[in-house]
């Protein structure tokens, strides 16, 4: 399912991009995969929907960031460009969901500089993460 990332050619001139717009690449990366995903199977178009709005959600990209970071596997580099974005998130929509929400934008953060520096990586966290899609993610305890 990661191919159509893995065939990118790394960008030039994107070392002036800062957390916050990564994030936004990010967001799209993200959300186009979980649409290719959810799309090869058969399926009504509003459940797909409903099934990639669930995947793309800020509570399930910190899911998806805790269980990358619990089984080690983001190395020192995206564990900082991580950091970098979660420090950059504002507060979030709603009130209590500031921690969420700054995980969230650490993790679309990571995958924007990693689709645009490094996508063969990105396609192998990618990888981890579908094989990891028939485990349960558990809802993470603390921020």
């Amino acid at each position: 399912m990661t191919n159509w990332i893995r065939s990118q050619s790394v960008q030039e001139g994107h070392d002036q991009l800062g957390p916050l717009q990564l994030a936004w690449i990010g967001d799209a990366v993200w959300e186009l995969h979980q649409r290719l995903r959810h799309g090869s199977r058969p399926g009504r178009a509003d459940a797909l929907h409903r099934a990639v709005v669930a995947d793309v959600r800020a509570d399930s990209q910190s899911r998806f960031l805790s269980w990358l970071e619990r089984n080690e596997l983001l190395e020192a580099e995206e564990l900082d460009l991580v950091r970098r974005g979660r420090n950059s998130a504002r507060r979030g929509p709603r009130p209590g969901e500031a921690a969420t929400y700054g995980r969230a934008t650490g993790f679309e953060t990571m995958v924007g500089w990693l689709f645009l520096n490094n996508p063969v990586r990105l396609a192998e966290i990618l990888d981890h993460l579908d094989r990891a899609g028939s485990i349960p993610i558990t809802p993470d305890k603390t921020p």
